[in-house]
């Protein structure tokens, strides 16, 4: 798929306003100009009035409560996971034409009840039939503050004014737990681009393989260039890579971050582009820093081959933050950090994405059926990992974009999601060739800077 990658223009980069102007009546709501120019050029559309409510579809998440799935139900699961999903986007796309809530909730929960039915049976024959998924079927619906007009055939489906917050406005909040005597203090740094050969693509291999645009949103990918829904390990393992050091065939990726200028991108009709409600300029990232970190008191062990890693929720907006692990910031200011709100950085200042992974593994297992129980985050005060688990290296992703200032991006997410800051995720499956592990482990716990 082509793609475009726009700069920041000269007049869009100058100096952005914002005013705000209270509307009487209608429960007092506050309508915010958060992107006034004074050289206003037609090229952005105007912001959207935090005046009017947009309506969401809240359901049960059944992947997070699967933490146990007999190996054999597996690629059965998955793919009854996925169609969940795809249920969720296609009833969330005719809640804007529906007369009542009713008449899109009840077949919902009509279908989700017959997929979960599916899902029981699969792990049944497996020898482990859960109990309780038929009460998960149930869906709500939820509003959030935002424009819920259609516009060009299109849903105006965020983000809103709220979304955005001056960075500062942002008191520093950062706080890292004190090294200890056996702390591994190295780092090693893996140079994969930043996704200058435009792959992209809706799946998500850990989280749906084999099912097409599992994702509902485009991904970005740098490292493994092999990187579908139907990769297997011996595909990443025979992959180009686009990492410096080829012994590097890691697949790292995350969701696209569009500029929402009026201009279609060449997905525009496309799965998990503009069919998904995904609608803008997709963005070269001005710079990716992969680099692997240790622990502030024990040394690491190296990662298995294959692990993999999802860090964040897709699905926080409505699944509430327990997963959560959205960070963004602004260049210049990254001793502050945001996790539901997207930077209004200052003129000069870039917009950055950061992703700090788990960096604690369980010593058995590379997947896991929620894809989350096998890895663990070390303790945020101690830097303590949970017990019975072992400190990895821990991958920080750094994303850089030079966009224009003030709002008008947003990442990609699952159509129900409304595009909030706090869905921002990363995932990662190791391919590093295990000699080259041995070495990232290696420099992290001597000590060195390795690259």
């Amino acid at each position: 798929m082509g793609r475009t990658s726009r700069k920041r223009s000269k007049l869009a980069g100058r100096m952005i306003g914002a005013s705000a102007a209270l509307l009487l009546g209608g429960g007092g709501l506050v309508a915010v100009n958060v992107h006034a120019n004074a050289d206003e050029t037609g090229d952005r559309p105007p912001p959207r009035s935090a005046g009017q409510r947009v309506s969401t579809i809240s359901c049960p998440d059944v992947a997070t409560e699967l933490s146990e799935v007999p190996p054999p139900a597996r690629e059965a699961v998955d793919r009854e996971l996925a169609e969940l999903d795809g249920q969720i986007t296609r009833a969330y796309d005719q809640l804007t034409a529906a007369r009542d809530k009713e008449s899109v909730l009840d077949p919902l929960a009509e279908r989700r009840r017959a997929t979960l039915g599916k899902i029981a049976d699969a792990m049944d024959r497996a020898g482990g039939r859960p109990e309780g998924l038929d009460g998960m079927a149930p869906c709500t619906v939820r509003a959030s503050i935002g424009d819920g007009s259609r516009s060009g055939g299109r849903s105006e489906n965020g983000p809103v004014a709220e979304d955005f917050v001056a960075i500062e406005s942002v008191r520093p909040n950062v706080n890292r737990p004190r090294e200890q005597r056996g702390a591994s203090r190295g780092t090693f740094t893996t140079k994969c681009g930043r996704n200058e050969n435009g792959k992209f693509n809706p799946d998500n291999v850990i989280v749906a393989p084999g099912v097409s645009n599992g994702a509902h949103h485009m991904h970005d990918y740098v490292g493994n260039q092999e990187t579908d829904a139907f990769s297997d390990d011996d595909d990443l393992a025979g992959g180009a890579t686009s990492c410096r050091d080829q012994g590097d065939r890691s697949t790292y990726y995350w969701p696209v971050l569009r500029l929402q200028n009026g201009r279609d991108e060449d997905d525009a009709r496309a799965d998990g582009g503009g069919k998904d409600q995904n609608v803008g300029e997709i963005q070269t990232p001005a710079s990716v820093t992969l680099k692997f970190v240790g622990n502030p008191r024990s040394k690491v062990v190296a990662m298995p081959r294959f692990l993999r890693i999802i860090t964040g929720d897709a699905k926080a907006f409505t699944n509430g933050d327990a997963n959560a692990n959205a960070s963004w910031s602004c260049t210049g200011f990254e001793n502050r950090q945001l996790t539901d709100k997207y930077p209004i950085c200052p003129e000069g200042s870039k917009v950055v994405r950061r992703f700090a992974f788990q960096s604690c593994w369980d010593g058995r297992n590379t997947d896991s059926a929620n894809h989350r129980t096998h890895v663990a985050f070390a303790d945020r005060r101690t830097g303590a990992c949970p017990r019975g688990f072992r400190a990895i290296p821990q991958l920080v992703q750094r994303i850089v974009y030079d966009v224009p200032p003030g709002p008008g991006f947003a990442v990609d997410s699952f159509p129900e999601q409304l595009h909030k800051p706090v869905t921002d995720h990363g995932d990662f499956i190791n391919v590093f060739d295990e000699r080259l592990m041995r070495r990232v482990a290696g420099c992290v716990n001597s000590g060195r800077r390795c690259s």
